[in-house]
């Protein structure tokens, strides 16, 4: 059985500067640590990926993850984490070495390394995938202009695959404020954002290469939302399930 909802009312949205401002009063204010969020959301991501995309059951699935060296990557490898413990066969790609990542990524490599989960480098990347799902993790929200180098080259061997991708958070490529799409981006058969949608997944362009979206919890306490700054009213979301499909 599905845990996944639908939210057919109304939900509020962010803009950039927003979520950046949620971040930061969850961090310094309510503190609720990056690990903490890194864990909601790759858990949220991992039960999109099992209910929409495995049949509701990964076991002896192919998943490949691209893990770019940011928050969003932490959060893939989160997901890697759990699809590993329900019996999937998971591919990671880095797009860096684990050196370059940053502190909380890099310690979600090391906990996968310690279940001795391998990793491989962008180069041996298959021609063709032969698996059920990819999961984006390149790039979070603060994209900066087109992708380029490992990332560029990712994103277009994503789009040359049969195989679904699932981004988290935005399709690596999209610039949320604008809703602006880069040269390349990630096309996702679905998205699934964090905390509340960002403005820029509901331009038309943008709708094309997101698919459907669905909306993760990550346990922003909902009094946040009405601090300076910020006074969104935002309704009981997550009462039912962690993860919702937005219409």
């Amino acid at each position: 059985m599905s845990s996944i909802r639908v939210f057919r009312d109304e939900v509020p949205t962010l803009d950039v500067p927003q979520m950046i401002e949620v971040d930061r009063l969850m961090t310094e204010f309510y503190g609720i640590t990056l690990l903490q969020m890194m864990e909601n959301a790759g858990r949220c991501l991992a039960v999109l990926a099992r209910d929409r995309f495995l049949d509701g059951n990964p076991q002896g699935k192919v998943v490949a993850l691209l893990v770019g060296k940011g928050h969003n990557g932490g959060g893939a490898l989160v997901a890697a984490r759990r699809l590993i413990n329900w019996g999937a066969r998971v591919q990671i790609y880095l797009s860096h070495p684990p050196e370059a990542l940053n502190s909380a990524t890099a310690q979600q490599y090391q906990t996968l390394s310690a279940m001795g989960a391998t990793f491989s480098p962008a180069e041996h990347l298959p021609e063709r995938l032969e698996g059920e799902l990819i999961i984006d993790g390149l790039i979070g929200y603060r994209l900066m202009g087109d992708p380029q180098g490992v990332i560029k080259n990712f994103i277009e061997w994503a789009n040359r695959q049969t195989a679904p991708t699932l981004a988290l958070d935005t399709p690596s490529g999209i610039e949320l404020t604008a809703g602006q799409v880069h040269s390349p981006a990630i096309k996702a058969r679905a998205t699934l954002t964090l905390a509340l949608p960002k403005k820029g997944l509901y331009e038309e362009a943008v709708q094309r290469y997101r698919g459907e979206l669905y909306l993760g919890d990550i346990s922003v306490p909902r009094v946040l939302y009405a601090n300076p700054g910020l006074e969104i009213k935002v309704p009981d979301l997550f009462t039912e399930s962690d993860v919702l499909r937005l219409p």
